[in-house]
């Protein structure tokens, strides 16, 4: 298993990695606070692929991602609504993955199975929505899941045996959640990681263009 993972000194982003690399796998580990890796600067992931290239991973793990970002804090109602605070929730969580799928996955095996995975949130799913709010974030993740659904379909013309995928981590005790942990009922990056790492092993090329939870269960569009 050789595995490029992006996000990996956040708190799931490095459980995924010291996993794979317990298990034996070889890991490549990008993050922005080690590497330089934004992804909201196209040069920053340009970057890095063109030093990688040549290389081949069967497993691309995007685990970049925020919900607080600055001093944005998530919408309780329209009334907060910012232009800029919505674009940068997209940038990040949106028009990133766009750009990582643009620059990473060619950068995935050809010929084998290969899988890009990227962490989603269940409060992007416009069919779950049943409380409203957080409207930026919300929308920032359901665009994130249409933009790996297209990548499904595009990568599926370039090796049929490849699965991109969305996922929802589950309520991880992280950074990103400690303002809001305590409404839910929480899991540890080491478990997340453990199981997203069992959904991803059980994917089938048929399921690629899918969204699933760190149980397994296919999570409405």
């Amino acid at each position: 298993m050789r595995a490029l993972i992006l996000g990996a000194s956040g708190g799931i982003g490095g459980a995924v990695a010291a996993r794979l690399r317990d298990g034996g796998g070889h890991v490549t580990g990008l993050s922005r606070s080690a590497d330089g890796l934004d992804l909201t600067e196209a040069a920053t992931l340009q970057d890095h692929a063109t030093r990688l290239a040549g290389q081949e991973f069967d497993l691309i793990f995007n685990a970049t991602g925020a919900l607080m970002i600055g001093e944005d804090r998530p919408e309780k109602s329209f009334e907060a609504a910012r232009a800029d605070a919505m674009a940068r929730q997209f940038a990040l969580n949106a028009t990133g993955v766009a750009l990582a799928i643009r620059y990473f996955a060619p950068l995935l095996a050809g010929d084998r199975r290969a899988v890009f995975a990227s962490l989603s949130a269940r409060v992007g799913s416009i069919g779950d929505n049943r409380l409203g709010g957080w409207f930026g974030y919300r929308a920032a993740k359901a665009a994130q899941n249409q933009i790996i659904r297209c990548g499904a379909i595009e990568w599926r013309r370039r090796n049929a045996r490849s699965i991109f995928v969305a996922l929802h981590p589950g309520t991880v005790t992280t950074p990103l959640t400690a303002r809001y942990a305590d409404r839910y009922p929480t899991i540890s990056p080491a478990r997340s990681a453990e199981a997203l790492l069992s959904v991803i092993d059980g994917l089938t090329p048929q399921d690629s263009g899918g969204f699933y939870d760190w149980k397994g269960q296919r999570i409405e569009w």
